[in-house]
């Protein structure tokens, strides 16, 4: 028998670095992601574990002994090791997990290009917590850190607001369905941005005062809540430069896109992965631009939101 745990990427829209202090975020899970398939196998007492890419490409492959989880060959390892501890830590919340002398193959199959940031680590946490029956959020935080507002969208099925009381994630749907969705598009910049690097990089700045949390969260509502794209365009340019000012960094429309004709905005971390463009040009202008300017990967909102998201 073959277990099965999916898990969806994701899109932050709005909060970016604030969520991480407690601001209310507005993300979108999307219909891209992994799914990792696990199966009892020969021989004993020893887990194979092999990921594959989006066109179904063997990327990784390792051998852990068990119980100890001891690697006997990896093909990276740097990898190997970042999986060792995850999957040590699910064994600190499950001590049974793995300990009772059966051998396990499991196949990670990712159905999007990696490199794009959709949340290639998230959902590996996810659909892992789910096979070991281990809180996802504490594996998070206990191994790779964030806010877990990916860990939130590996099992939504919509649109939701993610927030972090103290350490306690909160998670509340919400219904958004722009009327102008179809003047929404993600354009991925041709690079991935290192998020645990970007999150040391702003936790080494000012604590974040509690007006300016509460202005991103009072954006997020608005955002959530706007029924033109006109609106929607002057929150989000608001919310850049909200964020421009923190972070010390020029907003991305300045920097790449400043005869774009409407509004440009980061999504995580700044400076990679995808950015969302709204504007009240035909789908296939907005392309067209994008593609002239080096950006050859313009995907509208509704092809990446996960349909039930819709």
């Amino acid at each position: 028998m073959t277990l099965a745990f999916r898990a969806h990427g994701k899109l932050l829209l709005t909060g970016e670095y604030a969520v991480l202090d407690g601001a209310e975020a507005l993300a979108i899970p999307v219909r891209y992601g992994q799914t990792l398939y696990a199966q009892t196998a020969a021989p004993p007492a020893q887990l194979r574990w092999i990921s594959t890419d989006w066109q179904g490409q063997p990327w990784f492959e390792a051998f852990f002994r068990l119980p100890d989880l001891e690697v006997i060959r990896a093909s990276d390892e740097s990898t190997t090791q970042r999986l060792r501890a995850l999957l040590l830590a699910c064994r600190h919340q499950q001590p049974a997990f793995l300990t009772d002398g059966q051998g396990w193959q499991v196949h990670m199959a990712a159905d999007y290009p990696l490199h794009w940031g959709l949340g290639s680590s998230s959902t590996l946490v996810a659909a892992l917590a789910r096979w070991a029956e281990v809180d996802p959020y504490a594996l998070l935080f206990e191994t790779l850190g964030g806010s877990g507002y990916d860990i939130a969208c590996a099992f939504a099925s919509g649109p939701i607001f993610y927030q972090l009381v103290g350490r306690t994630p909160h998670v509340t749907p919400v219904p958004f369905f722009p009327p102008f969705s179809d003047r929404l598009f993600f354009v991925f910049l041709e690079k991935k941005q290192d998020s645990r690097a970007e999150i040391r990089r702003f936790r080494q700045r000012d604590t974040p005062s509690p007006q300016w949390l509460n202005a991103v969260s009072a954006l997020t509502r608005k955002c959530a809540l706007a029924q033109t794209l006109e609106q929607f365009a002057a929150l989000l340019r608001e919310h850049e430069h909200l964020l421009s000012v923190a972070l010390d960094l020029s907003p991305v429309q300045e920097a790449l896109f400043p005869d774009f004709p409407g509004v440009v905005k980061s999504l995580g971390a700044w400076g990679g992965d995808f950015i969302l463009a709204a504007s009240r040009l035909s789908a296939a202008n907005t392309v067209r631009y994008f593609q002239e300017k080096g950006f050859p990967t313009c995907i509208p909102y509704l092809e990446m939101a996960l349909p039930l998201a819709r």
